[in-house]
């Protein structure tokens, strides 16, 4: 009996320490030692979010409330008292209330005490409270009792928001949606913004709400609002030598630090662009510092080593010996840059070290998704809303040792979820990434879509691993958000939710056209394969059609509708620009998806352009032997091989992987009529083939344009024919006494291009080995 007392007496003791923390209706008390300006943003952070949430209202008050009435009370760790009352302590040294933006969380009783090292870490344990209380019209609490602290792991935490033409989305924000989306950054640990004030200085944006001179002295303030350091990226896209064009810069750097209520960071790229060498990229530099220390005394200059060659890469460290500028406060390491372990090892230990990763893009890109479907490729493009939790979590782990941080290169919204991993990751490096979807879904979603959110959204990255058309995944994705979209039609004007509904729609849509068209193609090219010279012209017409079918009769209709009406409502709510003509974005490349969610994905283009050159031909010998070889394009026969080496399909024996394959696909703006097939790459594929018939005579055919130097198990071979226009053929005969063994390795030399850019070089789209 006293057993099962004692057992019921704990349970019961459990049961009471773990009730909610209720948090409703409390009274906000904020010490008076807080600095300004973050003694109003924190407080007005928590009221106004709360109330966007709920029935309840947060009511401000220098004195304690009477009897059980909740409390939430924000004071630093250097307070001994609020209010008359004493601010729960702790001893010990090294505890994350006492480092740099560091804070604590701690209920006593109906009071819930956020705990700052400084007035940073007011701000990130008020984001830690919105970002983990269950909040909806009955409730605001949470799960305690409450005892909770952190510090973060790497000082710099930032993202680029350039209010410039370039971006898809920023350029049409005011400043309260900037002040919103600060805001929303901060909760989730960024603790800096970076601008890009003077980049196509002149040129404007039709969608400007103010002049980008004001805007950029408005994110300052936003900046100083909100204790986040101002960034700003300013390359020198003219010689520096030239003094005129020189002294004007400074001039005009000079006027924007003027103007400016907090500046904490100068960021110049050596190149990307800009092409000065560093000697006169260095005394520029100093001379810019000497300007802005006029005005904010504190900031600092950094410099990038992008596009430097290495002798400008050795100037430079030679300069940090011979000088040891105080000036310079450190190196950025972005695309181009030399690898980041490097820079870390060469550079003094007195220097920072950042990191611009490059969160926003997909393709043509730093960090581009590897073996992307060319479906995705052709119609989501450089800049479609991109959640790539996982991927990124795994790169800030690659690179994040080497550094002090990040500020990500980010040109438009679409990248948000990548944000919010980069931050909450720059703040610890072992945080889930499951559990960072979870805050993001409950903070912006609200409570009950906690865990369908989060998964939804990991959902989504998943539908670009692998061959499209074999992913079933996408389909249960779409069904899976339309269903969340049914049951929450509440969310339908936030515009995350809109983001994440697009591209489950998207995802879906694509690859119900993929497999109809592609099917279509199948049938096209049988009809080619068995045409006759007596048939010629009718099997022409006939094939062609049946692919055009893909625009007389297309798939799902009610799908494309709805991708029409979600871009509509994303430019209302967030002005995100989905199509030039439509939404007047800058370019193509910008996220226009809505611009190329109908281009063909079969070679339906491809094929009325070949069609006319067979009906110029002089004989149907010559007509016939053109239809045979596009009909059995990638199905050569019993005996025989074809890789589109590239595709991200399944390429079994292609062994390379080409980190950004899809590069030749931005012809004419996005609307190439080439072969899907000639629009991927590799400029040096390697592949292996086993289970060849030892007795057979084989042919490899390569196409692509430029060069092939190609290689049998390390021999180099002649070729029969050789031709380097685009969509040509190379050919060689395979030596027998490389076939006995029943297995061959071909890999292709790299010709030496360094004369030319790097997108003249030769490139290989298509490999045959056909069995005789």
């Amino acid at each position: 009996m006293t057993s099962r007392l004692t057992l019921f007496l704990f349970f019961l003791a459990f049961q009471l320490a773990a009730q909610p923390v209720s948090l409703k209706n409390a009274t906000l008390l904020v010490s008076p030692s807080i600095p300004s300006p973050m003694r109003t943003t924190a407080p007005q952070m928590l009221v106004e979010e709360i109330a966007k949430r709920t029935t309840s209202t947060l009511k401000q008050s220098k004195t304690w409330p009477g009897g059980t009435t909740p409390t939430i009370v924000l004071a630093l760790a250097s307070d001994r008292e609020v209010a008359g009352k004493p601010v729960p302590a702790r001893t010990g040294m090294g505890l994350p209330e006492q480092k740099p933006e560091g804070f604590r969380v701690v209920t006593t009783g109906t009071t819930l005490w956020i705990i700052g090292a400084d007035a940073r870490g007011i701000l990130f344990g008020s984001g830690w409270l919105l970002r983990n209380v269950k909040m909806d019209a009955k409730r605001l609490e949470l799960a305690g009792p409450v005892e909770f602290a952190s510090a973060p792991a790497y000082p710099i935490r930032g993202h680029q928001l350039g209010y410039r033409n370039t971006a898809n989305s920023y350029d049409a924000w005011t400043v309260a949606q900037f002040d919103q989306y600060y805001r929303e950054l901060a909760i989730f640990g960024t603790n800096a913004v970076e601008g890009i004030p003077f980049h196509e200085e002149g040129k404007g944006s039709p969608h400007f709400p103010i002049p980008a001179a004001q805007m950029r002295v408005r994110m300052s303030e936003l900046c100083q609002k909100y204790d986040m350091d101002y960034w700003v990226w300013t390359p020198a896209e003219f010689e520096l030598t030239d003094e005129t064009k020189r002294k004007a810069e400074l001039e005009n750097h000079e006027a924007f630090y003027k103007s400016c209520p907090r500046l904490d960071h100068i960021f110049v790229p050596g190149g990307d662009p800009g092409d000065n060498h560093p000697r006169e990229v260095m005394a520029f530099l100093k001379d810019l510092h000497g300007r802005l220390v006029q005005y904010h005394p504190k900031a600092k200059i950094w410099i990038s080593l992008q596009g430097f060659n290495t002798e400008q890469i050795d100037y430079f460290y030679k300069y940090l010996e011979q000088h040891k500028p105080t000036w310079l406060q450190g190196v950025v390491s972005g695309p181009s840059s030399p690898p980041m372990s490097e820079t870390r090892f060469r550079l003094p230990k007195t220097y920072q070290h950042r990191e611009y990763p490059d969160i926003t893009h997909n393709v043509r890109c730093e960090f581009p998704v590897e073996r992307w479907d060319q479906a995705y490729t052709l119609t989501l493009g450089r800049e479609a809303i991109n959640p790539r939790p996982f991927f990124f979590a795994d790169i800030h782990g690659k690179y994040a040792p080497f550094t002090d941080g990040f500020v990500s290169y980010s040109d438009g919204c679409h990248d948000d979820i990548n944000k919010v991993v980069w931050s909450q990751r720059g703040w610890d490096p072992t945080k889930d990434v499951n559990e960072i979807l979870n805050d993001y879904s409950r903070f912006f979603f609200g409570w009950p879509l906690t865990n369908d959110a989060a998964d939804g959204i990991a959902a989504l990255e998943a539908n670009w691993k692998g061959p499209l058309a074999q992913n079933g995944g996408v389909e249960a994705t779409f069904s899976f958000w339309k269903n969340l979209e049914t049951a929450h039609p509440e969310l339908k004007t936030n515009w995350r939710w809109q983001m994440l509904v697009l591209r489950a729609t998207y995802d879906a849509y694509t690859r119900r056209r993929l497999l109809y068209e592609q099917g279509l193609e199948k049938t096209a090219n049988a009809l080619l394969t068995q045409a006759t010279e007596t048939s010629i012209e009718k099997t022409l017409a006939l094939a062609l059609a049946t692919e055009e079918k893909a625009d007389k009769e297309p798939v799902s209709v009610e799908l494309r509708k709805k991708i029409e009406t979600l871009c509509a409502d994303l430019y209302a709510s967030i002005g995100l620009q989905t199509s030039v003509p439509k939404y007047k974005a800058k370019n193509y490349e910008r996220g226009c998806l809505l611009d190329f969610v109908d281009y063909p994905l079969n070679n339906r283009w491809w094929l009325a352009d070949e069609f006319k050159k067979i009906r110029a031909m002089k004989t149907p010998k010559e007509q016939l032997e053109r239809m045979h070889v596009i009909g059995n394009w990638e199905t050569p026969g019993v005996g025989s091989y074809y890789d589109d080496v590239s595709s991200g399909g399944n390429i079994p024996r292609v062994k390379t992987i080409s980190e950004d394959a899809t590069d030749i696909a931005w012809w004419d703006n996005g609307s190439s009529r080439a072969r899907l097939s000639t629009q991927t790459f590799q400029n040096e594929p390697a592949l292996d083939y086993d289970n060849l018939d030892p007795g057979a005579r084989y042919i490899i055919r390569v196409t692509g344009s430029g060069d092939a130097l190609l290689r049998v198990d390390g021999q180099r071979l002649k070729p029969l024919i050789y031709n380097k226009a685009t969509e040509t053929f190379k050919e060689w005969i395979v030596p027998l006494s490389l076939t006995q063994d029943g297995r061959i390795s071909v890999t292709f030399d790299g010709p030496e291009e360094s004369h030319l850019n790097w997108r003249q070089h030769s490139k290989i789209s298509d490999v045959w080995l056909l069995k005789q």
